[in-house]
């Protein structure tokens, strides 16, 4: 098979657990739409939680970090970047809003990739900002004995501008002629746009908004109201291992895009079913302790009191404060860790 021959990579795809996986999504995706028609305002309070975590969250698999407070202020545009992570996250929040107003009007070409390569650097002024890249570069990774190693070989320098236009006429060709689910579609060209690495920093962020970007324009929209770069943080070790196994051969046309699909699928199932659970959640009247039990019934592990309130964005901390002290004084929840370290989680 021939490298970006979408036609053929899209029909090898449509395995059991492929199909199954998208029946799941289509099915829940009618659900979610429904519920937002009805309750339009319930959904409008997620999109500012979701984008937030959106950004700590891509960010944060590239080691680029703040603190909450700063980065809820940054996102709020109500501070100035103090460092260079601080910058790239404004970057990331300027990207990401363009992404979520203007997603019908932002085509998928090499061009509009570009730009919003150089809007990702807009508060850094990196050189490289809406440039492909001027030199190879490795995909590497340390081995146990701390010894850095290739793991893969990205697309060259000097091939790279035409790859990304291949890529991008093989999507919308594949997307004018509606034979396969645009969301399979979708996450071919997302594997093959991290595969050539196009740029010298920032493949994996731009991976990630072009996720959001090519979901939203294809009648995805579940990242506009549950992160779905949480989702692939609290998973990162399988994402690269679904990377990893997705990558053998590629070069020469002959890998399996499976693995890595199946993995985004489940994120994106992930995300359905859990904008479903904040949905039934959120119906419930402002300050009703049962949105918090329900929170406690399906949490695994810890979550801290932000975290809680982001699952409850119309509950003001002083009820959620008055409602987990019922809780912990009933023996329901308990209370680990103190000052910053503070998190809550389920008993027995």
């Amino acid at each position: 098979m021939a490298q970006f021959e979408y036609g053929s990579t899209l029909g090898m795809l449509m395995v059991p657990e492929v199909v199954s996986a998208l029946g799941d999504i289509r099915e829940l995706k009618g659900k979610t739409a429904s519920l937002s028609a009805t309750s339009p305002e319930t959904f409008s309070a997620l999109i500012e939680v979701a984008k937030i975590q959106s950004t700590g969250a891509s960010n944060r698999i590239e080691n680029i970090s703040t603190s909450d407070k700063r980065l809820r202020e940054l996102m709020a545009d109500k501070t100035d970047p103090r460092n260079r992570d601080e910058r790239e996250i404004a970057g990331y929040r300027y990207v990401l809003d363009e992404i979520h107003e203007s997603h019908d009007n932002i085509p998928v070409t090499p061009n509009i990739i570009l730009q919003l390569h150089r809007d990702l650097y807009r508060f850094s002024g990196d050189s490289y900002a809406g440039r492909w890249k001027d030199a190879d570069n490795v995909i590497a990774e340390r081995t146990a004995e701390g010894k850095l190693v290739a793991r893969f070989v990205p697309t060259s320098a000097a091939s790279t501008p035409a790859a990304v236009e291949r890529i991008c006429s093989e999507y919308s060709r594949q997307i004018d002629a509606r034979a396969y689910d645009p969301l399979l579609v979708s996450l071919v060209f997302i594997f093959d746009f991290v595969s050539i690495h196009p740029f010298n920093d920032g493949n994996g962020r731009m991976s990630r908004l072009l996720t959001l970007l090519l979901m939203y324009r294809n009648g995805y929209d579940v990242g506009k109201y549950i992160s779905i770069e949480k989702e692939i943080e609290g998973s990162k070790k399988t994402y690269y291992e679904a990377l990893q196994a997705s990558s053998s051969g590629w070069q020469d046309g002959e890998n399996d895009y499976v693995p890595f699909v199946t993995y985004m699928l489940g994120v994106v199932i992930a995300c359905y079913r859990e904008l479903d659970s904040r949905f039934s959640i959120a119906t419930l009247p402002v300050g009703n302790e049962e949105a918090i039990r329900a929170f406690f019934d399906r949490l695994v592990g810890t979550a801290t009191k932000r975290e809680i309130m982001d699952s409850n964005p119309n509950m003001s901390q002083r009820t959620l404060e008055r409602i987990l002290a019922k809780l912990q004084d009933e023996g329901v929840v308990e209370k680990i860790g103190a000052a910053r370290s503070t998190a809550y989680r389920r008993r027995g």
